[in-house]
């Protein structure tokens, strides 16, 4: 039987090459004037808020800039954005860039309306609250954040990342334009694009996928699989590019969808405590909760291999599953990605702290398709 399900994300998904130039037509369907935008350091410094001020120039609405996003963001940067939104008299957010920018930007969306710190809004459902409208426009295809419920943040002073799960955090508007990431260089793509692949992969395989969820999942994995060598060592192909932001945008309905699996719970203590970066930190960890997650969904390993296109007609099912821990390892390792955890000075008397911060970062493993005790984990983190 078909068991009972939801199927949710952003309101709208606006998706095409060249979208970004219609900025102005979407804050006016909106109607809004004067919103924050939210860009990291990196994108601020290329000189991007100067594009969108020439968009908006003669149309009556007035972009107010907050530029001070950093990669894996500190809570507090949630808070310091709503001020500056507060005190600008904003009516609406748009974050651009990765994943880091567009949770900022979704976070300070929701404290602008409903005040208070972000650090009482953290886990799932505290948000009492709609927050101002919100545009999303991703710079890089991996976080899915643009159509996602969540925004992610470190906490410093506690070490470790943790999240902020609302309904009220879902765009209204997901603006997605393959040519915003075709300048991306080599090393950024190909961690995000493992962190789009990671999305897939776990929403796949989690217990709470759903008939329309494994569509989606699957569409972003043949996507991804097929595309992301290319827009590594072909830096303008703007097709591959094309596809691959599919792929993320696929990847993140999923996940927001069925949710992740463990290896986003062993990858956010890497972040919060050593700051790996998280689409790093993801492919990192991918290949070995893969391996100890085969034994509990050999039949969904076996497609995903099939969608990577490895052949596995007349195989035992367990070696067919297998093929897909290989045909990811192979895409990890075309992409130039050769980071352990020993290259960030994490050694065995490291792995019993991270299990057991690991372990508290609990839905993503009563996702997982294999129960992981804290032995297992510590266990995962050896063979990462």
């Amino acid at each position: 039987m078909i068991k009972r399900f939801t199927f949710t994300g952003a309101r709208k998904v606006v998706f095409g090459s060249g979208s970004f130039d219609a900025l102005d037509e979407h804050m006016r369907e909106m109607k809004v004037t004067r919103p924050l935008v939210v860009l990291d350091k990196n994108l601020a410094a290329s000189g991007f808020g100067k594009r969108v001020a020439r968009l908006l120039k003669g149309t009556g609405m007035d972009a107010v800039l907050f530029d001070r996003v950093e990669a894996e963001p500190p809570l507090e940067l949630a808070d310091e954005g709503a001020k500056y939104a507060l005190k600008a008299k904003c009516d609406s957010v748009i974050g651009i860039g990765g994943g880091s920018a567009m949770d900022v930007a979704k976070a300070v969306s929701v404290l602008v309306t409903n005040k208070g710190k972000a650090e009482a809004y953290l886990g799932l459902n505290k948000v009492p609250g709609p927050g101002l409208p919100t545009i999303m426009v991703p710079t890089t295809a991996g976080t899915g954040s643009e159509v996602t419920f969540t925004a992610v943040f470190i906490r410093k002073n506690l070490k470790k990342k943790e999240g902020m799960n609302s309904p009220y955090l879902y765009p209204h508007l997901a603006l997605l334009d393959p040519q915003l990431t075709v300048s991306l260089p080599p090393g950024p793509t190909a961690t995000t694009g493992i962190d789009a692949l990671c999305h897939a992969i776990e929403s796949y395989t989690s217990i709470n996928a759903s008939p329309m969820s494994e569509l989606i999942s699957l569409e972003a994995i043949g996507l991804i699989a097929e595309n992301l060598r290319t827009c590594v060592h072909e830096e303008g192909n703007l097709e591959a590019r094309e596809k691959m932001l599919l792929g993320s945008l696929y990847a993140g309905l999923g996940l927001a969808n069925a949710g992740v699996t463990a290896v986003h719970s062993l990858s956010y203590p890497l972040g919060g405590k050593y700051g790996i970066p998280h689409g790093l930190a993801n492919t990192i960890m991918l290949p070995p909760v893969m391996a100890f997650n085969l034994p509990g969904a050999l039949e969904k390993f076996t497609v995903i291999a099939e969608v990577m296109g490895e052949e596995t007609d007349g195989l035992p099912l367990r070696e067919a599953a297998f093929l897909a821990l290989e045909a990811v390892e192979a895409l990890i390792e075309d992409c130039g990605i050769d980071s352990d955890l020993s290259d960030f000075d994490i050694s065995e008397k490291d792995f019993s702290e991270l299990a057991k911060v690991a372990m508290t970062v609990a839905r993503p493993l009563e996702n997982n398709p294999r129960k992981v005790t804290l032995k297992d984990a510590i266990d995962i983190y050896g063979q990462a």
